[in-house]
């Protein structure tokens, strides 16, 4: 979904990109000659996940979606919109976290994985800072008064969209570290349900904006799924996951 969605911008020629394409030297003209290509290459990639999923195409989302998170900051934008968008890395290498063992990088991925403690735990830490990373990113824009979250509460009816964005972030930030520290089902599920609702508000392109964050949503699912798969409930501290 993730490629998906950002494919379409690709096809549809979202005109923020061209900032990015600058960032390598890439002019305006160019830049919308190649977006097409780009978001053609993303949704093949996706279906191919989908179909057959392999470490190869996993691996090449994880360092794609790292550079064309960087891009943002490098072109300008807040660090925040480099951090928010841990899910789009995070989710992939979560998954190469779990797809063992190394049986080639064409070899499809197991869809059915039965991780020894270890390789779980692992997962399990890449999740919780994924989702602490995703949740602190958008908080952290809120916090900042990012003008297209301010126009979104503006047109959801706030009378004062500054205190909403802040008020938002503050939750958000909070429900981050409670995340990082010390996990727990329940919050999770509201969290998702959070960014499945809040993800909807976007005033251009819903749709593809929706489908693109899907690894946000995503990852808070896996984590939950993931909490409710462990033989015991999970309640060792950040600092007890990382000495194991």
């Amino acid at each position: 979904m993730c490629l998906i969605g950002h494919g379409a911008f690709g096809i549809i020629t979202k005109a923020v990109w061209c900032n990015y394409f600058a960032v390598f030297g890439i002019g305006h003209d160019m830049a919308y000659h190649l977006m097409p290509v780009v978001g053609c290459v993303d949704i093949l990639l996706g279906l191919s996940l989908l179909v057959y999923p392999t470490r190869i195409v996993l691996s090449w989302l994880v360092l794609w979606a790292l550079v064309t998170a960087l891009l943002r900051p490098l072109s300008g934008e807040p660090f925040g919109e480099f951090i928010e968008r841990a899910a789009n890395y995070g989710a992939p290498l979560a998954l190469l976290l779990l797809s063992v063992p190394f049986r080639g990088w064409w070899s499809r991925i197991d869809a059915h994985p039965q991780p020894d403690p270890a390789t779980f735990n692992r997962v399990l830490l890449c999740l919780r800072i994924v989702v602490f990373l995703l949740l602190l990113g958008h908080g952290w824009l809120n916090l900042i008064e990012k003008k297209a979250l301010l126009t979104q509460y503006a047109g959801l009816g706030f009378s004062d969209p500054v205190r909403a964005a802040h008020i938002a972030g503050g939750f958000e930030v909070i429900a981050a570290f409670a995340i990082l520290i010390r996990p727990v089902r329940p919050l999770l599920l509201v969290l998702l349900l959070w960014k499945i609702g809040t993800e909807l508000f976007y005033p251009h392109y819903e749709l593809f904006e929706w489908i693109e964050r899907s690894g946000s949503y995503g990852s808070l699912l896996a984590l939950w799924l993931a909490l409710g798969k462990s033989k015991h409930p999970v309640t060792t501290t950040l600092h007890q996951t990382l000495a194991t």
